[in-house]
C-alpha cells in the first residue's frame, strides 16, 4: 500500500534527483559557507577520498572512533555515501549539494559488518549524546540517517531533552522517517521540533520501505531515496535507497539557504523549507522538498525588511 502513495510534487518527473526537488538552482547561487557547519551523525568517512571536499571536514571522536578503518564495513560505506551527497566535489559523481560547508562528523555506527545490509541504527542514549557533540561543536543543523535501537523510557527522555536542548540553541535536526513500511513514528520521529524525511522515487511516489504517519506528514518532507548514486569506499560510486539517503538532501538544502540566508534564525529557515505548498494539505506523506520555493519564501521576507 505505501508504495501507491503520492508526494505532493506539483511538478513534471525531471531526470535528476536534485532537479526533481529543485535544488540545481540553488547549488547554481551557492556551494555552500564554511561558517554554516553540519552535523553529520553516521559511520565514519574515508576522509582521503579524492571526490570529497575534505578541506571543510571536521570530526568529533566517538567511543566507535573517528575516521575509516575498514573501508568495506557498513559503518564506513555508509558514512561515505551520505557525506557524498552532502560535500563531495561537485564534479564528482555524487549529488555534492554543498561542498563549502563546514561538516562535522561524529563516528555513531562500529565498524563490524560489511556491506549494507539494513538501515543502520542507535540506541536513544547514544544518539542523545552524539547529537550534544554536535551542539558543542557549534552546528547549524543536524544529519541523522538512522534509526533508534533498543529503545528504553530512561534513554528516551534523554534524547527528548537533548532534542529540546537543540531547539532551545536554534539548531535543526533532520532525520530518516525509517525503514520498516510502516504507518507509525518514533521517539525521534515525533518530536515537534526535528524534520522527518520520508524517501519517494522520481515519480513522487513513497517507496515501499519508508515508514510514514500524521506526524511525519504534518511536520516533514518527502526527498528522492530510491536509486541514489554517491560515494563508494572501493574506487566506485554506489548506488542506494531508503529514508537514510533522502536525510541529506533536506539537509543540505538547509545549509545552503542558511549560506544565503546568514541573518536567518532556526524557525525562518524550518517555515521556509517546510511550508514551501501552501497550504499544506493533511496527510500521512509530507509534501516533496523543493528548494528553490524556500528560497523565494526567504528572499521575500527579507525584502520586506
Amino acid at each position: 500500500m505505501a508504495g501507491r502513495i503520492l508526494a505532493d510534487t506539483g511538478m513534471d518527473t525531471p531526470r535528476s534527483p536534485l532537479e526533481f526537488v529543485k535544488l540545481t538552482s540553488l547549488m547554481v547561487r551557492t556551494r555552500g559557507s564554511p561558517e554554516v557547519k553540519i552535523g553529520l551523525v553516521d559511520g565514519p568517512v574515508l576522509t582521503h577520498h579524492p571526490e570529497l571536499a575534505s578541506d571543510h571536514l571536521r570530526e568529533v571522536s566517538g567511543p566507535n572512533g573517528g575516521t575509516c578503518t575498514q573501508a568495506a564495513s557498513a559503518a564506513c560505506l555508509h558514512g561515505t555515501f551520505i557525506a557524498g551527497i552532502l560535500f563531495a566535489k561537485r564534479n564528482s559523481s555524487a549529488p555534492a549539494i554543498c561542498p563549502n560547508c563546514t561538516v562535522v562528523v561524529r563516528p555513531i555506527f562500529p565498524e563490524t559488518t560489511s556491506g549494507i545490509e539494513s538501515m543502520p541504527s542507535a540506541t536513544p542514549q547514544e544518539l542523545a549524546e552524539a547529537i550534544q557533540n554536535c551542539l558543542n561543536a557549534g552546528v547549524r543543523v543536524i544529519n541523522l540517517s538512522l534509526a533508534l535501537a533498543h529503545p528504553s523510557t530512561k534513554g528516551e527522555e534523554a534524547l527528548d531533552e537533548t532534542l529540546n536542548h537543540a531547539a532551545r540553541r536554534g539548531v535543526l535536526v533532520v532525520v530518516a522517517a525509517g525503514n520498516q513500511g510502516m504507518l507509525g513514528s518514533s521517539a525521534i520521529t515525533r518530536h515537534p521540533w526535528v524534520i522527518p524525511v520520508v524517501a519517494c522515487d522520481r515519480m513522487g511516489r513513497l517507496i515501499s520501505e519508508s515508514n510514514f504517519g500524521s506526524s511525519i506528514g504534518r511536520r516533514g518532507l518527502s526527498a528522492p531515496g530510491a536509486n541514489i548514486t554517491s560515494l563508494g569506499t572501493a574506487g566506485q560510486p554506489l548506488t542506494l535507497g531508503g529514508t537514510s539517503v533522502a536525510v541529506p538532501f533536506v539537509t543540505g538544502a538547509i545549509a545552503l539557504l542558511w549560506s544565503e540566508f546568514p541573518a536567518a534564525n532556526a524557525a525562518q529557515i524550518k517555515l521556509a523549507v517546510t511550508q514551501a505548498y501552501q497550504p499544506r494539505r493533511a496527510s500521512v506523506v509530507p509534501p516533496l522538498l523543493n528548494g528553490e520555493a524556500a528560497y523565494q519564501n526567504l528572499s521575500a521576507t527579507y525584502a520586506r525588511r
